[in-house]
């Protein structure tokens, strides 16, 4: 019943999907949804280093930076289609931060994308803020280059 979860089973599966459930686990872990794009990062890394396939590398970093950059993306517009409020009222506190931070130092916070938490409400409330969409990719995909590239650093240097 539980096979599924046995190591051989995902050893013997994961091959030809690699490139697919990174992009999968990266875009929903940077939209509202839970995910864990970072462990399956470093495991598939970690399963490429033993094989010294630069070429392998290099396509799992673009799949985890182009699946969670659209992901993030996805959020922006997700925040974009929300009404603006005519009217203050209560908000939670951390959305009231993101907010002044928005405000304050612009599209530039999107930097910072990749944070986990308020990350995914920065792209959110960047939307409902209207700022620029074409800044906000770039910023955001720029975040998430710097992400994985210390993931990957990381993950080279421990292994």
């Amino acid at each position: 019943m539980w096979d599924w979860l046995s190591l051989q089973w995902w050893e013997s599966v994961s091959p030809q999907y690699d490139l697919w459930l990174m992009f999968a686990s990266a875009f929903l872990s940077s939209t509202i949804l839970p995910g864990n794009s970072e462990i399956i990062f470093v495991a598939l890394l970690t399963k490429q280093i033993d094989h010294v396939s630069y070429s392998s590398i290099a396509n799992l970093f673009a799949i985890a930076v182009l699946g969670n950059s659209l992901g993030s993306l996805t959020t922006y517009w997700l925040g974009r289609l929300m009404p603006r409020a005519q009217q203050k009222q209560q908000q939670n506190p951390r959305f009231e931060i993101t907010i002044r931070l928005l405000q304050r130092y612009g599209i530039w916070a999107l930097l910072f994308s990749w944070l986990p938490v308020i990350g995914d409400l920065f792209c959110g409330i960047a939307g409902w803020l209207r700022l620029n969409v074409f800044g906000a990719f770039i910023l955001i995909f720029i975040g998430k280059m710097v992400r994985y590239a210390f993931l990957l650093f990381l993950t080279i240097n421990l292994f």
